[in-house]
């Protein structure tokens, strides 16, 4: 089976809603598209317990941020401000851009 690819690229803009973190607003930091999460800017916080060690020194409570479903977050157009689905078009010189589905802008 083969998986769709994710529509949302590294540093857009997007909305969490779905979830514990619902309604909060970050940039993308990664994308994991076989996995279909991504992570994205001060959302979904989880904290981890370290062990002192030579390579990493003190121990403690270190903070980072955790995946989340592609399909629990929503892209945030540039154009409108506005929460929206991402459509494909074709443009004269064969390439693909993504398009706002609620204003038509191009937003790549």
């Amino acid at each position: 089976m083969t998986r769709k690819r994710p529509k949302i690229k590294k540093d857009d803009k997007v909305i969490v809603i779905a979830g514990k973190e619902r309604g909060k607003i970050g940039a993308v930091l990664k994308v994991d598209a076989e996995k279909q999460r991504v992570i994205v800017e001060r959302v979904n916080i989880i904290k981890r317990h370290l062990r002192p060690n030579p390579n990493t020194g003190k121990g403690g409570i270190m903070e980072a941020e955790a995946p989340i479903h592609v399909s629990n977050v929503m892209l945030i157009c540039s154009k409108c401000t506005k929460p929206t689905r991402i459509g494909i078009k074709l443009m004269e010189d064969g390439s693909k851009v993504r398009v706002c589905k609620k204003c038509k802008e191009v937003i790549d």
